[in-house]
């Protein structure tokens, strides 16, 4: 009975083993996932940073540099507010904004009714004179007869002189009212082509040929030349402009005008359209100065005008340089948003093997967005444009897809 005792006080050591295992396993699942993580933290390939490239084209031959760099407006030489002559109301508007119209296309129409009126009653009046005219020669036909019979009469003794005398006067009479009554159908006809004019007036015909660019007026409306009522009358029916007249109108500063010529070269290039480089050159330069802005306007052409070209588009223009004795030049050229500076040099990014590196450069000038590189980058070579901030030498970068 005391060895059962003795057996039921003894210590089980099995469990114990298979709990010191577990927590062994445990700590092993720990330890592993921790240096996973910190693994991963430290030593993870870094994320590639989107950006923009372009590639460094050679160039060689002879090249115009720039001299001068400036911005302007896209100008119409021909544009006009087409109105009417007189004060009158709109019945009929036959444009659109957009609409090409023809030299003499007829815009709109507005009210002649009493316009209409005065007309007709013109053109009575002229068939009045008219009229009073040729009652005027039957009786000056007849006057110059009697006129006849009468001074044979006198030279037959048969007619005294007074009755001669009455004869001439009564022709000399009815000439004179001849005479007035063709005044009179002159002047009846020189009105009748006043209200001819008139009625022409009331219709309101395109001056040049171009573009509607604005629609001012609409049926109804009253339209007058100086708007003489009030605020509800328009002044115009539209505005037309002549796209073949368009050309660039830049404000030179003074202190470099002594840069252009007239006929000089220019490369322009619209806000709109960046990439596009359009040939144009130096009309005239306008020889007066605006004492407030000490600039010279200067008028730039177009060789080649295009329909992507539009009134008050803004553009920025590169005034080239043709030295009297050709030089050649070689290098190539990137887009002046490639280049950085870091207050005494200047420098880009290349990309080489998806890897940024930043690369010193030297350039000897510039054709309107683009700079020509001398030394730094080769032909070919991808340089990153607008470079993201916080780049660094040896970044991983990518290809922007936006």
């Amino acid at each position: 009975m005391e060895a059962s005792k003795l057996e039921q006080l003894k210590i089980e050591r099995e469990p114990e083993k298979e709990s010191r295992a577990i927590r062994w396993f445990v700590l092993i699942a720990v330890v592993t996932a921790l240096g996973g993580g910190l693994y991963w933290w430290f030593l993870r390939p870094a994320e590639a940073v989107e950006v923009h490239t372009a590639i460094a084209r050679e160039i060689s031959g002879l090249l115009a540099g720039t001299v001068l760099n400036a911005s302007g407006y896209v100008t119409a030489r021909r544009q006009a507010t087409v109105s009417s002559k007189f004060t009158g109301k709109v019945m009929e508007v036959l444009i659109e904004e957009g609409m090409e119209v023809e030299k003499d296309q007829v815009l709109a129409k507005l009210d002649d009714a009493n316009v209409r009126t005065s007309f007709a009653l013109a053109k009575a009046q002229l068939e009045s004179t008219g009229t009073a005219r040729k009652e005027t020669e039957a009786l000056l036909r007849e006057a110059r007869a009697n006129y006849v019979r009468t001074q044979n009469l006198v030279d037959r003794q048969l007619s005294s002189g007074a009755e001669l005398d009455r004869a001439r006067a009564s022709a000399e009479s009815l000439t004179a009212l001849l005479e007035r009554n063709e005044a009179d159908v002159r002047v009846a006809e020189m009105q009748l082509d006043v209200y001819r004019q008139q009625m022409e007036d009331t219709i309101i015909r395109a001056p040049f040929a171009g573009v509607v660019v604005a629609k001012n007026a609409q049926p109804g409306e009253m339209i007058s030349p100086n708007s003489a009522g009030g605020g509800f009358t328009r002044t115009g029916i539209g505005t037309i402009v002549d796209m073949e007249s368009l050309e660039i109108e830049i404000d030179v500063n003074e202190t470099y005008i002594n840069r252009v010529s007239a006929g000089q070269k220019v490369v322009a290039t619209l806000d709109a359209y960046p990439d596009w480089k359009i040939p144009c050159h130096v009309i005239a330069i306008i020889p007066t100065a605006d004492r407030q802005r000490a600039t010279v306007e200067v008028r730039v052409g177009f060789d080649t005008l295009d329909g992507r070209v539009l009134p008050d588009m803004g553009v920025k223009v590169a005034f080239q340089d043709e030295p009297s004795t050709p030089q050649r030049r070689a290098g190539v050229v990137i887009p002046q948003a490639a280049v950085s500076n870091d207050g005494s040099k200047e420098y880009v990014w290349v990309v080489s093997d998806n890897v940024a590196e930043r690369r010193m450069i030297s350039t000897t000038g510039t054709r309107g967005t683009e700079v020509l590189v001398a030394s730094g980058v080769l032909a070919t070579e991808q340089v990153i444009i607008n470079v993201p901030p916080g780049l660094k030498n040896g970044d991983r970068v990518k290809e922007s897809t936006r």
